[in-house]
């Protein structure tokens, strides 16, 4: 068996959501590896094969609740991270 495809829809979108909303140079890269670790145990696992086929079954409000979560779990973690300094 192969399980190389088997993976957290969360993961990817919390790594863009790092990328894209946090500034880079206020973090080291510990503290956003930690940013990452405690968005994902924030957020419910959704392991799936293929991006495309779970993307597609989901309508635009679900896709909209799921990116809220992800900004939301991102930022409150970004936050804790900051308060631990």
């Amino acid at each position: 068996m192969r399980f190389e495809t088997v993976h957290n829809y969360y993961e990817q979108l919390v790594y863009q959501e790092i990328s894209t909303s946090l500034n880079a140079k206020d973090f080291s890269v510990d503290e956003i590896e930690d940013i990452a670790c405690i968005s994902l145990n924030h957020l419910p696992p959704r392991y799936i094969r293929h991006n495309v086929d779970f993307f597609f079954y989901l309508s635009p409000v679900e896709r909209d609740e799921i990116l809220l979560k992800v900004k939301t779990a991102v930022a409150s973690a970004a936050q804790k991270v900051i308060n631990n300094r």
